[in-house]
């Protein structure tokens, strides 16, 4: 309420305030949580059953698909996971989380920016484009959290 009353006083001194966009997060998040604890019957047999390996490059490929928050808070649910899985987990979610705008709150902001770049002309980026992109630096991620550690 403090926030929205700022906002209100100060609304000369600010673009418009955009709930839409922070609402459908909190809803997300919401209904991740609300909804995750039932999840927890198939994914503790599913992750206990993989080796750290397998489970830092499943959660790798699977977070350019889906928001990695919710990938790790449902691996959080998995009680009684060992520490060599937990690292597997986040570190497999942190590493493809550029290979798209979806899996991180970082790139839709970044998307917008670049949208609106002259230099990417009237169609703007290109998806596949930004995904070839990310290809390398995530290489360098697996190299560095996996290999290196």
């Amino acid at each position: 309420m403090i926030f929205l009353g700022l906002v209100t006083a100060t609304r000369e001194y600010q673009d418009n305030l955009k709930l839409r966009e922070g609402l459908l997060v909190g809803f997300f998040l919401a209904g991740l949580v609300t909804l995750g604890s039932l999840q927890s019957w198939w994914l503790k047999p599913l992750i206990e059953g993989m080796d750290g390996a397998t489970l830092f490059f499943g959660t790798t490929g699977l977070t350019a698909l889906t928001d990695n928050a919710a990938l790790t808070y449902l691996g959080s649910l998995v009680e009684a996971i060992t520490p060599e899985l937990q690292y597997a987990l986040v570190a497999g979610a942190v590493t493809g989380g550029g290979l798209t705008v979806i899996a991180n709150a970082p790139n839709p902001a970044g998307v917008g920016i670049l949208q609106n770049a002259k230099a990417f002309g009237s169609e703007g980026i290109s998806p596949m484009g930004l995904f070839l992109g990310a290809l390398p630096p995530t290489a360098v991620a697996i190299v560095f959290f996996w290999w290196v550690r």
